[in-house]
């Protein structure tokens, strides 16, 4: 008998043994699983000040974050050196799935341009495409201008003396105001902002005659009547509320259209779980209809494209965007000034 309880004891003993190294066992695999993403906000840096149209963009992707990612996005303004001061960040941020960033088509023009720190065409990985962004000329309302014929008469009598501005050196309203002058064939002067905002501030103030810039970062003073459009920089005339009447520059005769557009881009090498879920969850935001309704009343048209078709769009642009800077010599006189 003595000896029975004995073996007992020790079974009851190994046992427990057993059980505890099994339970230390599980915890321990419970503290190396992989954490669900994203379990923290998300950093969305704008290369543009607050107030233009990629500033409003992520902040009206902000109010429905928490919904479609589950956690918030955090807006973090990075302007200047034409967008590549947050384009930067950007690239060199940590392919975690917790830094992404709204861009325009200038992270394909930049490195046209000159030497930048990335190559964002392939330093970038492109998420959704978010809106078109058609660009506009636009003038205080009390010059005497009624359309670009005006404007441009007035051009070549007064060579020299029209500044423009616009939302930094080779930007995409640059590029536009550049190649307005180029094609009406009249001198006019660029003088370079930190974003749409700053341009804006400085037509209102009389410092500059025309700014080349977005419907979004226009609208109110549209509606206000301070400014008026002259022109509309694209192929087909606006749907856009408030900018339904703009003819466009090639209707009066300035061989200038572009398709601009803004997306959502990630550093190159983000996992694909990540990206995956972000680019769920973006899809659902653009494609809201209430998205799709702020975007109209703010002066923007949406329209997503995925990861796929947005890096096919990427491809199709740089390819066009380095035809027509050659061609026309547009990148070499950026280069020049932004020497």
């Amino acid at each position: 008998m003595e000896n029975k309880r004995i073996v007992l004891s020790l079974l009851t003993v190994f046992l427990c043994m057993t059980l505890m190294l099994g339970g230390c066992n599980m915890g321990a695999k419970e503290s190396t699983a992989p954490e669900k993403y994203p379990v923290k906000p998300i950093n969305i840096i704008v290369p543009f000040a607050a107030g233009g149209s990629a500033d409003i963009i992520a902040r009206t992707l902000e109010k429905s974050a928490q919904q479609h990612l589950g956690q918030p996005l955090v807006v973090l303004n990075m302007p200047g050196g034409a967008a590549t001061i947050g384009m930067n960040e950007m690239a060199g941020a940590q392919a975690d799935g917790y830094t992404i960033g709204v861009i325009g088509i200038n992270a394909i023009l930049q490195p046209l341009y000159g030497e930048t720190r990335y190559h964002y065409p392939t330093a970038l990985e492109p998420l959704v495409k978010v809106v078109s962004s058609p660009i506009v000329l636009a003038v205080r309302s009390d010059k005497p201008w009624q359309n670009l014929n005006d404007l441009v008469s007035y051009a070549k009598a007064n060579p020299g003396k029209i500044k423009f501005g616009h939302a930094g050196l080779g930007t995409t309203t640059h590029l536009t105001g550049e190649l307005f002058g180029k094609e009406a064939n009249i001198n006019i002067v660029q003088v370079p902002f930190k974003g749409d905002s700053e341009a804006l501030a400085s037509l209102l103030g009389d410092h500059v005659h025309l700014i080349l810039s977005t419907p979004p970062a226009l609208k109110e003073h549209v509606k206000s009547g301070s400014i008026k459009i002259l022109g509309a920089a694209e192929e087909k005339r606006l749907t856009l509320s408030g900018f339904e009447n703009v003819p466009t520059f090639k209707e009066q005769g300035v061989n200038v259209a572009f398709d601009f557009w803004i997306g959502v881009v990630a550093p190159k090498g983000i996992p694909a779980a990540e990206k995956a879920k972000l680019a769920a969850g973006l899809k659902e935001m653009i494609n809201a209809p209430e998205f799709g309704k702020s975007m109209q009343e703010l002066g923007m048209v949406a329209e997503y494209l995925g990861p796929a078709e947005f890096k096919d769009r990427w491809i199709a642009d740089n390819e066009k965007l380095t035809k027509v800077t050659k061609e026309t010599g547009i990148a070499d006189v950026i280069k020049a000034q932004k020497k």
